[in-house]
């Protein structure tokens, strides 16, 4: 088994701070501040204060900003940085009337669109914008009014596919009675950082996700696999895939001990080598970083994989 406290000696910042905080529980703010010195950090933070960058062609796409913005939430970096203060604030500015973040986008006229360039919203970005901005600190009256709004839109199995008004009559490939695999994992993410005030609702995303696995070769919802594919490691967490749901999951206390979830854990376990976790599947625009190639163990995807594990076995009672 990897000896993980080789992590602590990290040459990268990013690293280093990160596993000092989850294996020691160690907040260094010198090595924080070092991690957003660090160049690739800096290439990132430079790049989002042209928000709200390109405009959506794929969700999924790992160029988008939302998804960079995220990563920066979950590293460790917040508010008391000035670069991710001026951030927050640009995003602050690009809210509908009912306080969700709005990017431009284009629909169709085919698929239910105006075919104009809209600024709008739809449950496979705002929740991830919401979740950074609040992790990061911003957690004022907007951004609160904006949960609320979308934790409003849950049904009885979990979420589905909603969009803003300015995308007309838009919707995914799915049932409006199956839950929407994605959108109820990033909104499981989001409703977490408050998990008294949404605990009804956590449990319900919770298990509609359980579910999903407990079935992964018969329920496909919204062309939502759970399959090979799915099972791979891979890091950053952008979309729907094993590392992303389990690092999710584990920090919900109420389902960690779940014989599904175990299960689940248990497909990522097996890949374990003596040097901790190789990726298996890329997001290309990360080429530059350890977790960019397949070829030899990435220690972000080691560290992300370990927290995880500490969350699975650490007695919440």
């Amino acid at each position: 088994m990897f000896e993980y406290k080789r992590l602590l000696l990290s040459p990268n910042a990013t690293i280093r701070y990160n596993a000092e905080l989850i294996i020691n529980k160690n907040n260094d703010s010198h090595l924080h501040d070092e991690m957003e010195k660090d160049e690739k950090i800096e290439g990132i933070i430079q790049e989002l204060k042209s928000w709200p960058g390109p405009q959506i062609s794929s969700h999924k796409s790992a160029n988008q900003y939302f998804h960079k913005l995220v990563f920066l939430a979950d590293i460790g970096l917040d508010k008391s940085s000035k670069s991710i203060e001026q951030i927050g604030n640009m995003i602050l500015k690009n809210f509908d009337h009912n306080n969700v973040p709005c990017l431009q986008m284009t629909i169709s006229e085919k698929y239910g669109g105006t075919g104009k360039s809209e600024k709008a919203w739809a449950l496979c970005d705002a929740p991830s914008i919401l979740y950074a901005l609040k992790k990061m600190g911003f957690n004022n009256e907007i951004v609160n009014k904006g949960i609320e709004y979308l934790v409003n839109l849950i049904e009885p199995f979990g979420f589905t596919c909603n969009v803003s008004q300015a995308l007309g009559r838009w919707h995914g490939p799915g049932r409006k009675s199956d839950p929407c695999p994605y959108a109820t994992l990033i909104m499981l993410k989001l409703m977490n950082l408050d998990p008294e005030k949404y605990s009804n609702e956590i449990l319900i995303c919770a298990n509609a996700l359980l579910e999903l696995w407990e079935f992964s070769w018969q329920k496909h919802p919204y062309i939502f696999y759970m399959g090979n594919d799915f099972r791979k490691l891979k890091v950053p967490f952008i979309w729907y895939d094993i590392v992303h749901v389990t690092s999710v999951m584990s920090q919900i206390s109420i389902v960690k001990n779940d014989k599904r979830l175990q299960n689940m854990f248990s497909v990522i376990k097996e890949k374990e080598t003596n040097q901790g976790y190789i990726p298996e599947s890329i997001y290309m625009p990360w080429k530059g970083w350890d977790f960019g190639q397949k070829k030899r163990i990435s220690e972000w995807l080691s560290l992300c994989i370990l927290e995880t594990e500490f969350q699975l076995t650490t007695d919440s009672s």
